[in-house]
């Protein structure tokens, strides 16, 4: 299994709201290849079965961010999510 500590890391030190890395930049930043599963749009979903731990959600989850797989299959979205406070 990956360690998404670094990808995490990344996030935190990102100062825009919304950005696309592709998996080779996420590759880069964690050290490792992604696994094949990566390339589903469910593995990166934020909001998906939120009982199950995934090391990739728990990392842009802990970093403020909600993580979507993009259309062209080959990067990511990652989204600040929304303050609670109002």
């Amino acid at each position: 299994m990956n360690d998404y500590h670094a990808l995490r890391d990344y996030l935190m030190r990102h100062k825009q709201d919304e950005f696309v890395l592709s998996f080779e930049q996420i590759e880069e930043i964690i050290g490792a290849a992604l696994p094949r599963a990566a390339h589903r749009a469910s593995w990166w979903d934020s909001l998906r079965s939120p009982d199950i731990q995934m090391p990739q959600r728990e990392a842009c989850l802990a970093a403020g961010f909600v993580a979507t797989r993009m259309p062209d299959g080959q990067s990511v979205r990652f989204r600040k999510k929304k303050s609670q406070r109002r």
